[in-house]
């Protein structure tokens, strides 16, 4: 299989293998122009397995989404078809619209026009808690 080199865009790596979908999705990269790759089960000796976005295209990404789907993450930014910052990611203190309360008594269910947000309680275990009723979610 032959993916072709990005002049301008993102590499998406290290994404833990089965959550390059999810990923994919939660950023709605179905909606982007540019040309997008999402390559899954490649060989890693890190991982033995992992998955990979590409973006051929200067878009705006949530790195937080990232963090939530996939801490450890790594996110490439190519500029002119080189690599001129590469990020680590790690778990966000804080989701803002990324995941939606799943409390039908919590004040996000009647007040649509409200945010959804979650503060990280429980970093080894990857909980985080709505804001506004403490409903627990545990990361994906």
């Amino acid at each position: 299989m032959r993916v072709d080199a990005i002049r301008n865009g993102i590499v998406i790596d290290h994404i833990t293998a089965g959550l390059g979908r999810k990923l994919y999705n939660l950023l709605g990269l179905e909606n982007v122009s540019a040309p997008v790759a999402l390559l899954t089960n490649v060989s890693s000796a890190k991982l033995g397995r992992k998955d990979i976005i590409k973006v051929d295209a200067n878009i705006p990404v949530d790195f937080n989404v990232i963090g939530y789907v996939d801490p450890g993450a790594t996110v490439n930014i190519i500029r002119d078809g080189s690599l001129v910052e590469k990020r680590r990611i790690e778990m966000p203190e804080m989701l803002v619209n990324v995941i939606r309360c799943k409390n039908p008594r919590c004040i996000t269910s009647c007040e649509q026009e409200l945010a959804h947000k979650f503060r990280l309680t429980n970093r080894e275990k990857k909980e985080y808690r709505c804001i506004y009723c403490e409903t627990k979610v545990a990361l994906l």
